[in-house]
């Protein structure tokens, strides 16, 4: 149940989604996820990091763990299903 409680935190899945291809600094992240404050986002780096997700590299940029590698590929089914609904979804 811990991991639905991390994972349940706003803005936790989308940084991990962000990071799924290349690792961002504090900046960039902030970008792609327009709207998060900057207390939060260093919350969340925080709290992925102690989980073991995240890392940060030489150069100081935030990228996945293999466990949060893991968790990517894991998501993969959940992605591919949200992109058929996204194509059949017409809210208005």
């Amino acid at each position: 149940m811990a991991a639905l409680d991390l994972l349940g935190r706003r803005w936790a899945l989308r940084l991990l989604w962000e990071l799924r291809t290349e690792p961002l600094g504090a900046r960039a992240l902030r970008q792609r996820c327009d709207g998060m404050s900057s207390s939060v986002l260093y919350d969340r780096l925080n709290e992925l990091g102690g989980a073991g997700l995240i890392t940060k590299d030489t150069s100081g940029d935030y990228m996945l763990t293999p466990l949060g590698a893991d968790l990517g590929a894991a998501l993969d089914p959940l992605d591919r299903w949200s992109q058929r609904w996204a194509a059949q979804y017409d809210p208005g």
